[in-house]
């Protein structure tokens, strides 16, 4: 009986010493997602908040490596090899590391990435690149720590952006979209359908590349499916781009039936605007 009761006993204590207790962490862990024309960047990093207290200068002291937020260092991921400040970035994951001061920061892309904090050795040799950034000073004061991404529209580059208390600086990203994108486009050629066509036609038209091989192009698309009355939108687009008015009348006047046709009333608009702005 008694080495049954001991057993029992060996149990419970083996069962409570093995029960973990959830509480919320103090620096939560975040992930962020973002394309940047065609490269994908990841972004994980801790979040301290300031509970009262100033970020730079007292909780993260001016003139020193600090990790970028907080526990275990900022890593950043790259699809692709990128541009920052004119220099290349071989794509991988970095651990992002800054050196704030009152006016400008030293923003550091280090090739190990798997250190609690900042490494207990720093290597040289394993910056991969070194830039600076200008602080900025926010009205509203940021009360956690944020990294984010912004000004993404141009396709071709993307803001980093740091910000917590009245202080951030951002790093100019540049993404190699357009050499990625006409890589596409010639492999997809080999055997291209008309949606093929259409969408290298009007990324050549929207980006400034040859107009001649985007008419080319949107040309075999119309051919191929008459009754798209967005490939003849883009078409007319085209025509009116390389100063044939003539044309672009003609494409967006079928394009124009076509979308009546369909019952798509913002084409109509379009067509019709277009219509009368080449008529004048």
């Amino acid at each position: 009986m008694k080495t049954k009761l001991l057993t029992i006993l060996f149990m419970c204590f083996a069962f409570v010493s093995q029960a973990q207790i959830t509480a919320p962490q103090p620096s939560p862990t975040a992930k962020v997602e973002q394309v940047v024309g065609l490269t994908n960047v990841t972004l994980e990093y801790s979040r301290p908040s300031l509970r009262g207290r100033s970020a730079f200068g007292e909780l993260v002291p001016f003139g020193q490596t600090w990790r970028t937020g907080a526990n275990a260092n900022t890593k950043i991921t790259f699809s692709t090899d990128v541009t920052i400040d004119g220099k290349k970035l071989a794509k991988g994951t970095y651990a992002l590391y800054t050196v704030p001061n009152a006016n400008a920061w030293d923003v550091i892309f280090y090739s190990d990435a798997t250190n609690w904090g900042t490494p207990q050795k720093w290597d040289d040799s394993k910056v991969a690149l070194k830039t600076s950034a200008k602080t900025m000073a926010l009205a509203n004061k940021v009360e956690t720590f944020t990294i984010d991404f912004s000004d993404l529209a141009d396709f071709t580059y993307g803001h980093l952006n740091i910000l917590w208390d009245k202080t951030a600086v951002a790093v100019k990203i540049e993404v190699p979209t357009d050499e990625l994108t006409v890589a596409s486009i010639q492999k997809v050629m080999a055997g291209a359908d008309a949606n093929d066509y259409f969408n290298a036609a009007s990324y050549y038209r929207k980006s400034g590349k040859s107009l001649d091989q985007a008419k080319t192009w949107i040309d075999k698309a119309v051919t191929m499916r008459p009754e798209a009355y967005w490939y003849m939108r883009e078409q007319s687009l085209i025509y009116a781009a390389m100063g044939d008015k003539n044309g672009a009348i003609v494409a967006a006047k079928n394009s124009l039936a076509s979308a009546q046709k369909a019952g798509n009333k913002d084409y109509v608009k379009m067509n019709e605007d277009s219509i009368a702005e080449w008529s004048k």
